[in-house]
C-alpha cells in the first residue's frame, strides 16, 4: 500500500485515469462494431458513414494516449479496405 502523501495522491490519480480511460476505449470500441455490423449486412453506404463516425473516435483516443497511433492507423485502414471491397 501507498505510505507517503505523494504514493498516496498517484494511486488516487490513477484510479481516475483508469475509468476515463476504460470509458473511453468502450466508447471507440462500440464504433468499431457498429463498422463491423454494417459490413456484416452488406450496406456499403451504412458501412462507410459507420466509418467515418468510427474514425475521428479512434484518432481521438491516440491523442488521449488509449491506443498507439499505428494501432489505430491500422485498424482504420483495415476497415477502410473492407468497405471498399463491398463495392
Amino acid at each position: 500500500m501507498a505510505n507517503s502523501p505523494q504514493a498516496k495522491k498517484r494511486a488516487r490519480q490513477n484510479e481516475n485515469r483508469l475509468a476515463v480511460n476504460k470509458a473511453r476505449r468502450s466508447r471507440i470500441r462500440t464504433f468499431l462494431r457498429k463498422v463491423e455490423e454494417a459490413i456484416a449486412s452488406g450496406d456499403q453506404t451504412v458501412a462507410a458513414a459507420a466509418l467515418r463516425e468510427a474514425q475521428p473516435e479512434l484518432m481521438r483516443g491516440v491523442t488521449k494516449g488509449v491506443f498507439h497511433k499505428n494501432t489505430a492507423s491500422r485498424k482504420v485502414s483495415r476497415l477502410a479496405a473492407r468497405v471498399k471491397a463491398m463495392g
